[in-house]
């Protein structure tokens, strides 16, 4: 999600608000997300309900409450307060609440991985399945196809990932598939992939290499990358032959060409000097 102005501030307040229920034992984090994905649902439909409880002229806390008769005998009793201390917040459009909820969703459902320890499989079945939807342009058709039923995608998705992914996975694809909302397949993705990076305050590098890199040089790179851009670096691997025995590296909108030696003993030059 791209917020501005009011709604930034409203996220990051929201998205402080959950990291302190899922800090708790109590709360299950992946419960939490299937309600604020069907809270998120409703609001997607209801256009002029989301207006009411984003409209600056109503008083936070009257549409707190009313958030909370809409929806709080039909989710938990911590995603009924998050949502309500969500709506209290001023937002600068009507759909930021509804993008911000989603967002919510998605990071409850990566923080349930994060305590299950499986966050980083997540992480690399995102990467890696958006690598076969980008490589064949006839699952990505019917992935994206408007005609199809949403049981018939969600159905194609359990062939391909039930048994093979995570269960965390499996939601969150499932969830973007039948849900886009507007976003593309590769977008959606890669916001997913951000968030589950930023679960653990770390940068997302994609590295491409003409053959698998050695476990020696994977912990070498993602070293050297960590000291550079200071902070704790996770590398999606892909090898693609036309690298012609050298390495690509992507950390945001930044690129990296050249051989794993030759970029590595650079990297060290730079932090030396």
């Amino acid at each position: 999600m791209t917020a501005h102005g009011a709604s930034r501030e409203a996220l990051a307040a929201a998205r402080e608000r959950l990291d302190a229920l899922t800090d708790s034992t109590s709360v299950d984090a992946a419960q939490l997300a299937d309600e604020l994905a069907a809270v998120t649902a409703l609001l997607d439909r209801e256009v002029s309900l989301r207006r009411v409880l984003t409209d600056p002229a109503q008083a936070g806390e009257a549409k707190a409450e009313l958030a909370q008769r809409l929806i709080g005998g039909q989710v938990g009793g911590p995603t009924a307060d998050l949502v309500s201390g969500t709506v209290r917040s001023r937002w600068s459009r009507s759909r930021d609440l509804v993008d911000a909820l989603e967002e919510l969703a998605d990071i409850a459902d990566l923080t349930a991985a994060q305590k299950a320890g499986a966050l980083d499989d997540v992480e690399d079945e995102l990467f890696r399945f958006g690598r076969i939807v980008s490589s064949s342009t006839e699952l990505r058709a019917a992935l994206t196809d408007r005609k199809a039923t949403t049981s018939a995608k969600s159905g194609l998705l359990r062939s391909l990932l039930g048994g093979r992914a995570h269960a965390t996975t499996e939601r969150l694809v499932t969830r973007l598939v039948t849900a886009p909302r507007g976003r593309s397949l590769e977008a959606g993705l890669e916001s997913l992939s951000k968030l589950a990076a930023d679960r653990r305050n770390r940068m997302v590098a994609v590295v491409t290499s003409a053959v698998p890199l050695s476990d020696a040089q994977k912990q070498r790179l993602g070293g050297v990358l960590a000291k550079l851009y200071g902070r704790q670096m996770h590398l999606n691997l892909d090898v693609d032959p036309a690298v012609l025995g050298g390495i690509r590296v992507q950390v945001g909108d930044e690129v990296i060409n050249g051989s794993l030696a030759d970029r590595i003993e650079d990297a060290g030059r730079r932090m030396a000097g």
